[in-house]
């Protein structure tokens, strides 16, 4: 047996328009508090970047010169 889908058919007559009233200065102050968020974020991703390669360039440097025993010391 098929099963068929009922279909629910809206006029355009029918339709309600929802108005909404926005606070520009509201809106305004809001995506520039999110904008601050993100540019935080950002910061803070690039500041552990490049923390954690100056930290890996040092231990990097510090095994290449590593002070080697001398023969007469061993």
């Amino acid at each position: 047996m098929i099963n068929k889908a009922k279909i629910k058919v809206i006029k355009k007559n029918e339709v309600k328009v929802v108005e909404k009233k926005v606070n520009i200065s509201v809106e305004k102050k809001t995506s520039r508090v999110a904008a601050r968020e993100m540019v935080s974020t950002v910061t803070n991703w690039v500041t552990d970047f490049q923390r954690n390669k100056r930290e890996e360039t040092k231990q990097a440097i510090e095994q290449l010169f590593a002070v080697q025993p001398k023969v007469s010391e061993i």
